[in-house]
């Protein structure tokens, strides 16, 4: 997963909510609600980190805190967040995300900076996500289902190949703070699963350091 950072929400929106319009169901510019949740997540997936585009038919509009059980939450920017369509149609195994998720709650929002996401995850060789809180490491294995084998496939050639140019390169601690810089704070579309390159440039970092935060274990 990979650390959301919201821009400033859709004055659409915020027209919308503050004028008691309606609900959710009623907002009528999803189309700049879709712009703007993909934008801010730099195409990527908030869930699996795979390819989403602001169309309806390649992306759901996410409520992190379901909108049956939190109503109060429907309209709030920081609620929302952009998943792929998460094998919606398919049976409940292969579903995945959003789609997987359904109405629970889940235990950590990749959009509120106190959750610290990235430090929550780590990474196994063979390319699956798993994290050291329980009750997290459930929501990613159940609730989310993020460790489907294609998902586990396309992390893993993202950790090979990190891993590849490593050794080919050995590149200076300098280096790798500049990739994590572009990672975190540039602009644009990010390639699928790439948050699993950022994990190991902190992991390498900290060991570097001997930084024993959460997140840096292999």
């Amino acid at each position: 997963m990979r650390a959301i950072r919201k821009a400033v929400e859709p004055r659409s929106l915020e027209t919308f909510r503050n004028r008691r319009s309606g609900d959710y169901e009623g907002y009528p510019h999803k189309d700049e609600l879709r712009k703007a949740l993909v934008e801010d997540q730099r195409g990527l997936c908030c869930y699996c980190m795979g390819r989403v585009r602001a169309d309806r038919t390649a992306m759901k509009i996410e409520h992190w805190k379901p909108r049956k059980r939190f109503p109060d939450e429907e309209l709030k920017y920081r609620n929302l967040l952009a998943a792929c369509r998460g094998g919606e149609g398919e049976p409940m195994p292969r579903q995945h995300c959003d789609t997987r998720k359904g109405d629970t709650v889940i235990r950590w929002n990749p959009a509120e900076p106190a959750h610290r996401i990235e430090e929550r995850v780590r990474y196994q060789a063979n390319g699956r996500i798993v994290s050291d809180d329980e009750q997290f490491d459930r929501d990613l294995n159940e609730t989310l289902n993020l460790n489907l084998l294609w998902l586990v496939n396309g992390r893993k050639a993202r950790l090979d190949a990190v891993l590849q140019g490593f050794q080919r390169s050995n590149p200076s601690r300098d280096r790798v703070k500049h990739l994590l810089e572009q990672y975190r704070g540039g602009t644009g579309p990010l390639e699928p699963f790439c948050p699993v390159d950022a994990w190991w440039w902190r992991r390498r970092l900290e060991k570097q350091t001997g930084d024993g935060r959460p997140g840096a274990r292999g």
